[in-house]
């Protein structure tokens, strides 16, 4: 938890900035700092920050680059919590916040205010897998003066590099494809070293830390991680396809098939289709619980980017505190289902879904 100095000299440099160490893990430590270098690599960041969840993340980046009287324009669809966070807890703060349609760029546009300070977005987005131009919201963004944060959670930096096509921060739950088991909590910011700076800050004096233990695991993580998507997306595309084909599947989302809205944008700003699938049943919930109840294999959780793959009805999980006029909105409907890929075999996958599907 801390670190031994050589000297009381030494010992002053260090706290004071002005010398490179380690002095107490909730500043930094060896473990969290090869983490979060390995993670800057990848999606091409100068520098980032690693926290205790993904929701440390978030709420770091908002506390750290927002204050009373700013405005934020954010996607409607968005990971339930990350809805609750920029809905109610950015107002008790004076931070203004609108919700937009994440794929029409003219709201996105029409959105911007004086005092707009930070675009936050998440593509695709979970559950429903909208995705939203990032190249394109960068610009209305930075024409406004304004940050651009992208939640990569769904894709990871094998799948996409939101800074890249100009977006300012990243940030991820560490918990889903980083880790890829489902092993650890953490979370990540990455940017530039002069926004991140001010996020480190925040961190080292409000203390959502990443343990040592944890950074370790996301570390041996991130080495398998462009090999797990791979199969994960492989997989995914195959099981897509076969719902597709149902005849009590109402409608298929997944950004790697031609019927999803926005294919020719996925192709353009993904490297792969994902490993995320959601899927609505006629039958409401009956059905989606009669599939949930049914599986053997697959794991009822509210988590995914687990080697294993994962079952939910977001309607009464993830989702579920929000109202149902904001569900609706969202376009989550009581049979709708996300499907998170693993990387057992397809064959086994779909034979698993059949028992409640037949």
């Amino acid at each position: 938890s801390s670190f031994l100095t050589e000297s009381a000299e030494d010992a002053r440099q260090l706290f004071a900035g002005e010398a490179d160490g380690y002095t107490y893990s909730r500043f930094t430590n060896p473990a969290v700092n090869a983490f979060e270098e390995r993670l800057a690599a990848l999606e091409g960041g100068e520098r980032c920050q690693a926290t205790a969840s993904g929701m440390a993340a978030i709420h770091a980046v908002l506390f750290t680059h927002l204050s009373a009287g700013d405005h934020v324009v954010a996607s409607r669809s968005l990971f339930g919590a990350t809805y609750t966070m920029l809905a109610t807890l950015l107002p008790r703060f004076g931070i203004e916040v609108s919700f937009v349609e994440p794929a029409d760029l003219s709201a996105w546009q029409s959105a911007v205010r004086s005092n707009t300070r930070l675009f936050f977005l998440e593509t695709p987005s979970n559950p429903q897998t909208e995705l939203t131009d990032i190249a394109a919201v960068a610009g209305i963004a930075h024409a406004a003066g304004a940050l651009l944060v992208v939640d990569n959670c769904f894709c990871s930096p094998a799948l996409q590099t939101p800074l890249a096509l100009g977006a300012d921060l990243v940030v991820h739950s560490g918990t889903k494809y980083i880790d890829g088991q489902g092993r650890v909590l953490g979370g990540a910011v990455v940017g530039s070293d002069k926004l991140i700076e001010p996020v480190y800050l925040y961190v080292r004096t409000t203390g959502p830390t990443l343990s040592a233990f944890n950074a370790w695991v996301l570390l041996s993580g991130l080495e398998t991680l462009f090999v797990r998507m791979e199969r994960h997306c492989t997989s995914a595309l195959k099981l897509a396809t076969w719902l597709e084909q149902l005849p009590q599947v109402r409608q298929v989302r997944y950004p790697g098939l031609p019927s999803h809205p926005q294919f020719e944008l996925a192709r353009r700003q993904q490297r792969a289709g994902g490993a995320v699938i959601a899927f609505e049943l006629d039958g409401g919930r009956e059905a989606a619980w009669k599939v949930v109840d049914a599986i053997s294999m697959i794991s009822r959780t509210g988590n995914f980017g687990d080697v294993k793959s994962t079952l939910t009805h977001p309607a009464t999980t993830t989702h579920g505190r929000l109202a149902p006029e904001v569900r609706e909105a969202a376009g989550i409907t009581e049979g709708l289902l996300r499907l998170s890929v693993g990387l057992e075999h397809p064959d086994d996958i779909q034979a698993d879904l059949l028992r409640g599907l037949a």
